[in-house]
């Protein structure tokens, strides 16, 4: 087969600009920016994690002006979108819908079977919400038997729920606190949509496409990754065969041993604006650490997942990017009641910025605040004073 080759700035370049970040509102503005966003990802991860705000309205604020949190749940109501566990928990086009179904029919019989209990606890969930309407957890009387032992140790009704959900028998919505709402797909699904089940073959070539477009050029690992679900899946065997046929491109990129591919209408050379963005750990752009480091020298790690003392920039650090450069990394957690937020450390790359560059990094951290519903900012440190100062003075 041939090949293309690229140097790692193209290859760079490609990845920003699938990722939406070659340029401020690449996507345009308003609710269908947003909507035009997750089309063009495919998958745009949820998180629940609350130290600022939530990942996927992030995603969305980095590369939508204006961006309003409600927009999200509209797209939802409207039948446009809908929330399951692909990979990860995360927001889909309804139109993909029946790229689900793979994935719903592999928790159903690829998992550990439900005891005879579990399945009668399902049974009588799923009786009581085709009876009463859409339910939350709070509905049901705590039927746990014994002392929950953690964080996971969820009591019955939750675990069944949450089956029935990744079955697909239930789809959730969301209150405006966030809290799942469970209800019947026939109440949330659009009557328009393909319900068909789709070939090995075709949920195959379904994962290759959206992956691909969503990355830029990607490997085969990073290709599998989003179909992982479904064990036995034929992502690589037709893969190759798509290799074969020229429907993907095979991409060799500068001093990097890995085999990429890319959409065969990819732009080589793509110009960038040199914008600076404040990104959520779970953009897409952030999924895979290998990437950032081969592709951008780039040593990432959301420390929340690190024990305290071998914390090295903090509890949730944010990327900044600049063009396509990583210029900072940003330990920040929104005091909601006081409107402040606190930035405990900036970690700056070393990489020498212009007042230019600063000057955006400012403007994109007077956004930031005010999109964590904060109106101050406080500044506790950083490893470059000269730099913070800059910053500093911009909100002064």
């Amino acid at each position: 087969m041939e090949h293309i080759s690229l140097t790692k700035e193209q290859a760079r370049n490609i990845i920003i600009d699938a990722a939406g970040l070659a340029r401020k509102a690449q996507f345009g503005e308003g609710i269908e920016a947003v909507y035009r966003v997750i089309d063009h990802l495919g998958f745009v991860q949820l998180d629940t994690n609350y130290v600022v705000e939530r990942a996927h309205h992030h995603v969305m604020a980095a590369r939508v002006p204006d961006y309003q949190t409600e927009w999200l749940a509209n797209l939802c109501e409207e039948g446009r979108i809908y929330e399951y566990f692909i990979s990860d928990a995360g927001y889909l086009p309804m139109q993909d819908f029946r790229f689900s179904l793979p994935v719903k029919e592999a928790f159903e019989t690829q998992g550990k079977p439900n005891s005879k209990s579990e399945i009668n606890l399902m049974r009588q969930i799923l009786d009581r919400i085709e009876r009463e309407g859409p339910l939350m957890i709070g509905d049901f009387e705590n039927d746990r038997l014994e002392a929950s032992s953690g964080w996971w140790d969820w009591r019955p009704a939750k675990v069944a729920l949450e089956g029935l959900y990744l079955n697909g028998k239930l789809m959730i919505s969301r209150t405006k606190s966030f809290q799942k709402v469970y209800d019947l797909p026939l109440n949330l699904v659009p009557q328009e949509t393909d319900l068909s089940m789709p070939t090995d073959e075709e949920y195959a070539r379904f994962v290759i496409l959206r992956t691909i477009g969503a990355l830029g050029i990607a490997n085969v690992k990073e290709i599998a990754w989003r179909g992982r679900r479904v064990k036995g899946n034929l992502i690589k065997k037709e893969l190759e065969k798509m290799a074969h046929s020229g429907k993907v491109k095979v991409v060799m990129v500068d001093d990097l041993k890995a085999v990429f591919y890319m959409l065969p209408n990819q732009e080589i050379n793509i110009k960038l604006s040199n914008d600076v963005f404040i990104l959520s750990p779970f953009d897409i752009l952030n999924v895979f650490r290998h990437r950032l480091k081969d592709f951008f020298n780039f040593e990432y790690q959301i420390e929340c997942f690190v024990p305290a003392p071998k914390r090295v920039y903090g509890y949730f650090s944010l990327p900044v990017l600049a063009g396509e450069t990583f210029i900072a990394r940003m330990d920040a957690k929104a005091d909601r009641k006081q409107k402040v937020l606190i930035v405990h450390n900036i970690h700056f790359e070393p990489v020498d910025l212009g007042q230019v560059i600063l000057e955006k990094f400012s403007q994109v951290l007077k956004e930031f605040v005010q999109f964590n519903q904060c109106q101050d900012i406080i500044f506790k440190k950083s490893n470059n004073e000269e730099y913070l100062n800059v910053i500093s003075k911009s909100f002064s």
